[in-house]
């Protein structure tokens, strides 16, 4: 459990994180992919170049500052974080590195204004979450990986058919090369693709709800095609999915059905 000075502390503390919540995120992943550029194959770039990463890092920092003493209160907001963890693969080791770009993104945004004391507190809330997190996520791992059809890691799937929905869905269905069972699921829950786009650096992740009721021998998700916009660039992976995947080709699928 967390003392009462560094409660105090990160509780008092945590609107000013939140009114720099964005440049706080900002600054995060920058100096994260330049440590770890490997963790770009993690990440979804487009919505890193949309912005929307930094934003989301930024208010689950101020809130579990702000609810450091009862975590229960944000309950669906840690589980949709610890499910999103367990579909990309995150492993406790990763924490560390995570924790130590965070604490110094706070000290460049802030400048001045966070005392060593400050950044002393936060690092004791760091940890204290991670390890709730590690916690959940671990349970999660083995419960995935114990059900019927159920496996770790990334695994191969071929495209036994590819179907236009309409002039931007595409449905693709997906059976295990292995033929082994699969795992079944519930409605709204999805898999986790791995995506090695031709002419990209990085891997590419994606989660894709499973759009039709549970089958003995294959998944079906449902894919729509982002175009690029004014205000936003076109999908990677939904277009490679779209224009180049075809019947025949295989995928990589995290399972994250549960």
């Amino acid at each position: 459990m967390l003392d009462e000075k560094t409660i105090q502390i990160v509780q008092s503390t945590a609107p000013v994180l939140k009114e720099h919540s964005k440049e706080i995120g900002m600054r995060f992943y920058e100096l994260l992919f330049s440590k770890t550029p490997e963790l770009n194959n993690l990440f979804n770039q487009t919505n890193q170049r949309r912005g929307i990463q930094q934003e989301a890092l930024g208010y689950a920092v101020y809130a579990a500052g702000e609810y450091i003493t009862n975590l229960e209160a944000i309950n669906s907001v840690i589980e949709r974080i610890a499910q999103k963890h367990r579909a990309i693969g995150i492993q406790p080791e990763q924490y560390p590195v995570v924790g130590e770009t965070l604490l110094q993104a706070v000290k460049d945004v802030l400048g001045d204004n966070v005392t060593d004391e400050i950044i002393d507190a936060w690092g004791k809330a760091y940890s204290y979450i991670a390890d709730a997190f590690i916690n959940l996520e671990k349970k999660l791992y083995e419960e995935t990986e114990q059900q019927l059809g159920g496996w770790e890691g990334f695994r191969t799937f071929y495209v036994d058919k590819k179907v236009k929905e309409s002039e931007e869905v595409t449905s693709f269905y997906l059976k295990p090369k292995d033929g082994e069972p699969i795992a079944t699921y519930k409605a709204g829950q999805y898999l986790t693709l791995k995506a090695e786009v031709p002419g990209e650096k990085y891997t590419h992740i994606r989660h894709y709800s499973i759009s039709e009721a549970p089958r003995k021998d294959y998944y079906r998700i449902s894919v729509k095609r982002e175009d690029e916009h004014i205000d936003s660039p076109e999908g990677i992976v939904s277009n490679y999915l779209h224009k180049q995947v075809q019947p025949g080709d295989t995928l990589l699928f995290f399972c994250t059905c549960w």
